[in-house]
């Protein structure tokens, strides 16, 4: 006798685990591995979007602020709400295709 009290070299676990339980698992793998994709997604996005107005502050750095600093600046907020939008927009449209392939 084991220490799980079966003689049958199996554990009660093992008796016990529904062999049905893999395969609702492997949907909920799937599901999992593409948000965890998505997000990897627009993470990458937002790093390289900020990445970009970062560079374009820069670009507009000076020793004082006058209407030339004024407008790369006014520029630099304008692009990145530009981007913004765009991205925005972008995974809109892409959720309503998932949306509409997904009924």
């Amino acid at each position: 006798m084991s220490w799980f009290g079966s003689d049958s070299g199996t554990s009660s676990f093992e008796e016990t685990a529904p062999s049905s339980g893999l395969e609702a698992s492997g949907s909920a793998n799937q599901d999992l591995q593409e948000f965890i994709m998505a997000e990897k997604q627009k993470q990458q996005i937002t790093a390289t979007m900020f990445e970009f107005n970062d560079i374009c502050w820069d670009k507009c750095q000076s020793d004082k602020v006058d209407s030339k600093t004024e407008t790369c600046l006014t520029n630099c907020v304008n692009r990145f709400i530009d981007v913004s939008l765009f991205i925005t927009n972008r995974y809109g449209q892409l959720l309503s295709k998932s949306m509409e392939g997904g009924l």
